[in-house]
């Protein structure tokens, strides 16, 4: 990841507004089986879920665990279909 990226000030074209679909923070605190792996998280991201880790009484890697739990299940989902009709 040597490569710099460089942004531009370009138009972005059609932009699509996503509903907000995560959980809160006090809503990760469930027990789940899990896989062991290894990834570098940003430390923003970790000092983050440390912090309400610790006030929700509970582990930051369990957050992530279930935050990443629940984006997998959420676009694991087939894509509604539109009643025939309806625009």
């Amino acid at each position: 990841m040597s490569a710099k990226i460089k942004y531009t000030n370009e138009p972005m074209g059609r932009v699509k507004v996503v509903p907000d679909f995560l959980p809160k923070p006090e809503d990760l605190v469930l027990q789940d089986e899990g896989v062991k792996i290894t990834i570098a998280l940003s430390k923003r991201s970790v000092e983050f879920f440390k912090r309400e880790a610790e006030k929700h009484g509970t582990q930051y890697q369990r957050m992530i665990r279930r935050l990443l739990d629940a984006y997998a299940q959420h676009h694991a989902r087939p894509p509604t279909t539109r009643l025939k009709g309806r625009t």
